[in-house]
């Protein structure tokens, strides 16, 4: 049978071989999003159980620690407190934070350590009022607002981890006490760069059934190790790119396609190798016009789905010919089909399949995928996504395998974010809680993670 490709990139500073919002804020309505269990409203199996919530111990307050100077916090969980106490804070500044927590200001030429031994010895329980950093605003050049990557021809930003409110998913693992931190993904591509200065410290082995080609940590053709470092460049690290997944381990590059592209039994051996590591997630940007009757990949397919979050490009409009449809593997229906969106979140990208009316297999999830310049009428280079390139290299890509990876980074968050979520689970929550406000089930991190909290 004719091998399947990876879909060729639209957009590249680099040779690069490609398949190519708003909401409401987290925890809205008063809902515990750190609880860890399946909504209701989530629409997925009821088979997890309810997280109780734990007793905790706290230490004494550390005085040393970060916190705001001037002031300290009185807390009053029974709502009173001893005349001593409440005369000593008569005769300063306060300020009501919440019930049970007063704010007070402290006098001046003593120290916030001072005065608050002072409120001990009146019989009040007194912290300071601590300071905590967003876990959310990496470092690295790419991310928004953080200047940019210069590629010598253009500066461009991650604005595509905005779009698909990567740091609001961020945010709320934080405020769960969690790290952005993905399961297990394997990214069956053609490899990715080992030696990438933005991937240090997150790929593993990996394995290559690319023939002639021994090496999955070595990337002859640049595809893969974009797919990659859209899921997990490393981030925070005052380098490059912010992947969506921020650290560990957990990246496991698996070649199958080689410059003619790849096999359907290297493909489904790569499949299987991914759920014999443990893979949580399986990044598929490659694929082929309609469903060639494929049984072996099919197979593959299926049994990995009951373990892994499968995931791959809807695929590309070569030309001006029509579109064709979803490629498969997208269509199967254990896959996530993912279609890309270009300079707006309310189209399709020009490029980007859909269904047509003999395939009607629909997107279950689009996300940024890049507008393509010099394909798409009206896009610009700086509207293609930041990506990496081999040799600790940047570049700019644009195809619906560039969306792709987007998604499956979001699937690791949440299926880390909360381990007991089924493949099944995770994937009908990831495409549950997508924004559908502008007419496209557009990729959502917030929601989803959030979702995987409740």
């Amino acid at each position: 049978m004719k091998p399947a490709l990876p879909l060729l990139a639209l957009t590249v500073a680099v040779a690069l071989a490609s398949c190519g919002g708003t909401g409401d804020p987290p925890g809205g309505g008063g809902t515990d999003v750190c609880a860890q269990t399946v909504s209701a409203g989530a629409a997925l199996p009821a088979s997890v159980t309810a997280a109780s919530v734990l007793p905790t111990t706290v230490p004494a307050p550390d005085w040393t620690a970060p916190h705001v100077p001037g002031r300290v916090l009185v807390l009053n969980t029974d709502g009173t407190l001893g005349a001593q106490s409440l005369g000593l804070l008569s005769t300063v500044r306060t300020q009501r934070v919440t019930e049970g927590l007063t704010l007070a200001l402290t006098p001046a030429g003593e120290t916030d350590r001072a005065f608050a031994g002072r409120l001990a010895a009146a019989g009040a329980r007194v912290q300071p009022d601590f300071l905590y950093r967003s876990l959310a605003t990496p470092d690295d050049p790419g991310y928004p607002g953080n200047g940019g990557v210069d590629l010598g021809f253009t500066n461009v930003s991650q604005t595509y981890l905005t779009r698909i409110r990567a740091s609001g998913a961020w945010d709320v693992l934080g405020a769960c006490g969690k790290t952005p931190g993905g399961a297990l993904t394997a990214v069956l591509d053609t490899g990715a760069d080992g030696g990438h200065r933005d991937l240090q410290g997150r790929l593993l082995g990996g394995r290559s059934f690319v023939s002639g080609e021994s090496s999955a940590t070595v990337d002859l053709l640049g595809h893969g190790t974009a797919s990659v470092g859209l899921i997990g460049a490393a981030t925070n690290n005052g380098v490059g790119l912010a992947g969506v997944t921020w650290s560990g381990r957990n990246l496991l590059p698996v070649k199958v396609l080689g410059a003619d592209g790849g096999s359907t039994s290297a493909i489904a051996q790569g499949i299987n190798y991914a759920v014999a590591q443990g893979a949580k997630v399986i990044n598929l940007s490659l694929g082929t016009p309609g469903n060639p009757g494929d049984k072996a990949l099919e197979t593959a397919l299926n049994n990995a789905a009951r373990t892994a979050v499968l995931v791959a490009a809807a695929g590309n409009t070569p030309g001006v010919g029509g579109y064709q449809g979803v490629y498969y593997p997208a269509s199967n229906p254990n896959v996530i089909a993912v279609g890309a969106v270009g300079a707006s979140d309310r189209t399709l990208a020009c490029y980007s399949e859909r269904p047509t009316a003999s395939q009607t297999r629909p997107l279950d999830l689009v996300a940024p995928g890049g507008a393509a310049s010099g394909f798409c009428p009206g896009a610009t280079r700086d509207q293609d996504l930041l990506v990496l390139s081999p040799g600790s290299a940047y570049g700019l890509s644009a195809g619906t395998s560039d969306a792709a990876p987007l998604v499956s980074g979001v699937a690791a968050l949440v299926r880390a974010a909360n381990p007991d979520l089924t493949a099944p689970q995770t994937r009908a929550l990831l495409v549950g809680s997508a924004n559908a406000s502008g007419g496209l089930p557009l990729l959502d991190a917030q929601a989803a993670v959030s979702a995987a909290l409740r």
